[in-house]
């Protein structure tokens, strides 16, 4: 069983759009958003402004990939929810 901690993150990017992405090293991987290495074609052309939220996640790869994959599936406005009310992300 995979016991790392991992990150959610939302990231706003230049074009006024969220991208979301999981990592084991927030920090790390959001500098690599920056440079536009590390393979996400999406930030290499639609670079990330800022971090707009992010969650540490406990449960392992498998649960932080799970919960990375619904917050791809909400709207612009459920996401824009999350980020003001992250506590709403349920676990």
């Amino acid at each position: 069983m995979d016991n790392k901690s991992y990150w959610i993150y939302i990231l706003f990017c230049e074009n006024n759009t969220y991208y979301t992405g999981y990592t084991n090293d927030l920090e790390q991987r959001y500098q690599s958003h920056v440079d536009g290495t590390g393979g996400c074609k999406y930030t290499r052309s639609f670079k990330p402004v800022r971090i707009a939220q992010s969650w540490k996640i406990t449960g392992g790869k498998s649960e932080a990939m799970k919960i990375e994959r619904c917050i791809k599936k909400l709207t612009r406005e459920e996401k824009e929810k999350l980020i003001k009310f992250p506590e709403a992300l349920t676990l």
